[in-house]
């Protein structure tokens, strides 16, 4: 778990092109702490995750978003049937929609987001000052890759 919220940290700083000294500044610690929380080394407590978050401009939320589903041991029926404790509520959850790790991405999507070649990518599109022109350079990458459907690619 430590971890996956380390790199989830990492994911985000960079996505905003913060330095780890950066990042320290604003939640008030030096960068060497930031890297032992992205390295998972060191656990990020509750209250310096939501301090983090806020510096980061994203929920709580997002460290854990993408986080395996745990596995609960399963537990012998020993106490009566008027204890309904962790392991019965967990029934109540089974078979429902898992979270999505972002909006508009797939499972398979994150590790896109985490390579230098995307940040460095979303990071000149950005710099365009122009809408109109980004747009124009988005339908142009757009047409460069494959087509979603035949009606793209055959115009009659």
């Amino acid at each position: 778990m430590d971890t996956h919220i380390g790199k989830r940290i990492r994911l985000r700083r960079m996505l905003l092109g913060l330095s780890q000294e950066k990042l320290g500044e604003a939640v008030g610690i030096t960068f060497q702490q930031i890297q032992k929380y992205e390295r998972g080394t060191n656990r990020v407590g509750a209250s310096r995750l939501y301090q983090i978050a806020a510096a980061l401009d994203v929920p709580v939320s997002f460290f854990f978003d993408d986080q395996e589903k745990p596995s609960f041991p399963q537990r012998a029926e020993t106490h009566s049937s008027h204890y309904f404790g962790l392991a019965e509520r967990k029934t109540l959850f089974e078979g429902a929609a898992p979270s999505r790790p972002l909006p508009g991405f797939a499972q398979d999507d994150m590790p896109l987001l985490a390579r230098k070649e995307t940040l460095e990518l979303i990071r000149a599109y950005y710099s365009i000052p122009d809408a109109t022109v980004r747009k124009h350079m988005l339908d142009l990458i757009r047409s460069m890759g494959p087509a979603k459907d035949k009606k793209e690619t055959d115009p009659s």
